[in-house]
């Protein structure tokens, strides 16, 4: 039996309740689902790349030949190109939009609930409902036609135009994210302190002015972020022009994106799976890199 010492010493001992394993223990099943559905489908991507695999053949390697076809690929080309007009024509108004609309409906005015729900209504709305929404008010015969003929206009060839179809796309993606990236800078003009718009309104600025010398400086980095998610989202842009355009991508494939380019070449009993993981890496390339230059300016801004 233990005198009433050592039972003191004892409890004043330091348990040990875990290891130097024990923090991987906690980690595991987060990073075996990370490399079950990230990296190793990446890596087998990259891989695949330099074979000419198809869909029920594991194909044989041919180094960069695939890499080679691309560059002389003209759908590439154009798919290149539209996924760059995608992202010049839907970034800056996914940047300045829902940062407008969150500072109208941040104001406590009587019904601005409804608004606000009715804004963010688009982004919990499958994509698939939204586009085809947006086709049947756009088609030859739809909604928006019938009303300009009624109004004695023309119809318009918003999906058999090549760049009004491409327009119509880019609307829709950026109706789509309005609500979702106001909610963003709803958060970020919570942290914006009161006292700094009321010191600029005693000296005289205006809602102008207090908007650019306040209120953008406050939201800077929530702006970047911004630009960074819509950038990258815009850029792999599929499922708006794939249900606008069609599988073809439009009038001659004008209007196909490369995400569209990917689809194209690796499905299918005979899809060639080389050549559509080498477009899937050329854009994993150029969206890192897009991301490179939006922190690579936030930084410079930071700097300045």
């Amino acid at each position: 039996m233990q005198s009433p010492a050592e039972d003191r010493l004892r409890r004043r001992r330091p348990v040990k309740t875990h290891g130097p394993a024990s923090p991987w223990l906690f980690l595991a099943p987060g990073l075996l689902i990370v490399g079950a559905f990230g990296l190793y489908p990446f890596l087998s991507t990259v891989t695949h790349s330099f074979t000419d695999a198809r869909t029920l053949t594991e194909g044989h390697f041919v180094g960069g030949a695939n890499y080679r076809e691309l560059i002389h690929d003209a759908m590439f080309w154009t798919g290149l190109r539209n996924s760059v007009l995608y992202v010049l024509g839907v970034v800056p108004l996914l940047v300045v939009l829902p940062l407008l609309l969150a500072m109208l409906v941040r104001r406590h005015l009587p019904g601005i609930a409804f608004f606000r729900a009715a804004f963010y209504t688009p982004v919990v709305a499958s994509v698939v409902v939204v586009g085809l929404i947006w086709v049947w008010l756009l088609d030859d015969r739809g909604l928006i036609n019938a009303l300009l003929e009624a109004l004695g206009f023309g119809r318009v060839g918003f999906l058999s135009d090549p760049w009004l179809l491409l327009l119509s796309a880019m609307a829709v993606t950026v109706w789509k994210g309005l609500g979702y990236y106001m909610i963003i800078y709803l958060a970020a003009l919570a942290n914006v302190p009161r006292e700094l718009h009321e010191a600029c309104a005693v000296d005289g600025a205006g809602a102008v002015r207090r908007f650019l010398t306040v209120t953008v400086p406050a939201v800077r980095s929530t702006m970047v972020l911004v630009a960074a998610l819509s950038s990258v989202g815009a850029f792999k842009v599929f499922s708006e022009v794939y249900l606008m355009a069609g599988p073809t991508g439009g009038p001659g494939g004008e209007d196909t994106t490369l995400v569209m380019l990917v689809q194209q070449a690796g499905t299918g009993l005979s899809g060639r799976v080389g050549y559509a993981s080498a477009l899937s890496v050329v854009v994993f390339v150029i969206t890192l890199g897009l991301m490179l230059l939006v922190l690579r300016a936030n930084r410079r801004g930071d700097e300045a």
